[in-house]
């Protein structure tokens, strides 16, 4: 392991933007040194002079597609586009092959973890219809949290039985994340643009098929069951500006019930679905301008509490099945930084904020140890970037396992040129160094 003196940085940490040095010794923030650092023997050292250091990004919603589906993705290829695009840990979803529904096949997870992630790690425990005895072994220390669909998606994990529901929001121990989408809605919606279109459903009624209706009867419901049972409950991905009167501004330390932003939602609207098609088609589906609009503004105002990816991958070949048969999900992990980044530069978002959405808030949120921050004695994972490195997204520059991207010919300004994981550098702007490996998250619970 090499130590290394970033010097010069513009550091965005904690609602501040300040210049200093940053230290980095055996694997950890050593020293944050706005008046600079003179004696650093043995390090290598960074000019990081009109660049902007942040903490590593923590994304709380991937899907990396392993086991089973590694067709798609898998650990190391969604690790290391991880890690490109500034993101440092990772929480994975359970819907895989076989699903994470018993502690042995949750224990297998993180042992491919360990094997080939190059980022830092931590894997959902599954919740099923008939596994909660299970579900409520799950170790707060090690596990980062338990995931319930409550409507269908990608793996069929939906559950449905409402007497497992009472129990599991009842008895949960530790963070219960939801996919909230009401499926008799959903089923309803879809047999109405089946007997209207046939086979040939166009792309554009994706959001009418799984709407806001359908998102707001399973949010509400879900939040309802929480406030009475006291559960810690975090609903993935909002994508209504209704959905957001379920949720209340504040500090996230006073919380017992969050809500996350994709960054598909707070990018697109519903415009995209004629310029790119399927390859935009996730679940909940991006809807309108004014949904989007108002995911941005709960962002600022603390209804949202965390900006995460759902990044699901599938391959071209399935995102080009017609619309009944494609399935929903698309990469987004190397490219979420600068999304947001892109955000900044227009004016909607500062860049203080892009650091506590992605980095600040998922650590208190889940309570992760030591990361998340810039601060010494805190794991070294650090992100530097350049915000005037203007470069377009394309098929030679991807390295999703995919090979395809919803952004390609977008345009960015900013760039990751740097991150360090555990104070080693495996990102340097041009590869991967993919011999490095990350650490199991653990969780001060």
């Amino acid at each position: 392991m090499n130590n290394w003196l970033i010097r010069n940085a513009q550091v965005v940490n904690e609602g501040r933007t300040f210049a200093a040095d940053v230290l980095l010794r055996d694997g950890f923030i050593e020293r944050v040194a706005e008046e600079g650092i003179t004696d650093a023997r043995g390090t290598i050292e960074v000019d990081a002079t009109g660049k902007h250091l942040l903490p590593g990004c923590i994304d709380d919603q991937v899907h990396f597609r392993e086991p089973g589906l590694t067709h798609k993705d898998d650990i190391a290829h969604g690790s290391a586009a991880a890690v490109a695009g500034g993101i440092t840990s990772f929480m994975e979803m359970p819907n895989t092959v076989p699903q994470a529904l018993t502690q042995q096949l949750l224990a297998d997870k993180y042992v491919m973890g360990a094997a080939t992630s190059v980022a830092n790690f931590s894997f959902f425990m599954g919740v099923g219809n008939s596994n909660i005895d299970e579900v409520l072994r799950t170790d707060p220390r090690t596990v980062c949290g338990l995931k319930a669909f409550l409507g269908s998606s990608t793996g069929d994990m939906l559950v449905d039985d409402e007497r497992a529901l009472d129990r599991l929001f009842r008895e949960a121990h530790l963070i219960l994340a939801v996919h909230a989408e009401h499926e008799p809605t959903v089923k309803a919606n879809l047999a109405k643009a089946i007997a209207e279109y046939g086979e040939n459903i166009p792309v554009e009624v994706h959001p009418v098929i799984r709407d806001a209706e359908a998102c707001y009867r399973s949010s509400s419901a879900a939040v309802a069951r929480a406030r009475e049972h006291g559960t810690r409950l975090h609903v993935l991905h909002i994508s209504t500006a209704r959905e957001l009167e379920l949720f209340t501004a504040g500090p996230l330390k006073n919380k017992r019930i969050t809500a996350e932003a994709c960054i598909h939602h707070l990018w697109f609207d519903e415009h995209a679905y004629q310029a790119k098609g399927t390859l935009v088609k996730w679940n909940p589906a991006i809807k309108t301008g004014a949904d989007r609009s108002a995911i941005r503004q709960a962002v600022l105002d603390d209804r949202i509490d965390v900006i995460a990816t759902d990044h699901a991958p599938h391959t071209l070949e399935e995102k080009a099945l017609p619309y009944a048969k494609c399935p929903s999900g698309a990469p987004m992990v190397q490219h979420a930084l600068v999304t947001i980044l892109e955000l900044v530069h227009q004016g909607v978002i500062t860049l203080e904020r892009v650091v506590e959405k992605m980095c600040h808030a998922p650590a208190r949120l889940f309570d992760v140890s030591r990361r998340g921050y810039i601060r010494e004695g805190h794991h070294a994972d650090l992100v530097l970037v350049d915000l005037s490195a203007p470069w377009a997204v394309s098929k030679a520059n991807l390295l999703y396992k995919c090979g395809w991207s919803p952004l390609e010919g977008q345009r960015f300004q900013s760039r990751v040129l740097r991150t360090w994981v555990n104070g080693n550098l495996v990102w340097d702007g041009e590869r991967v160094n993919t011999s490095m490996r990350g650490q199991r998250l653990l969780f001060d619970r």
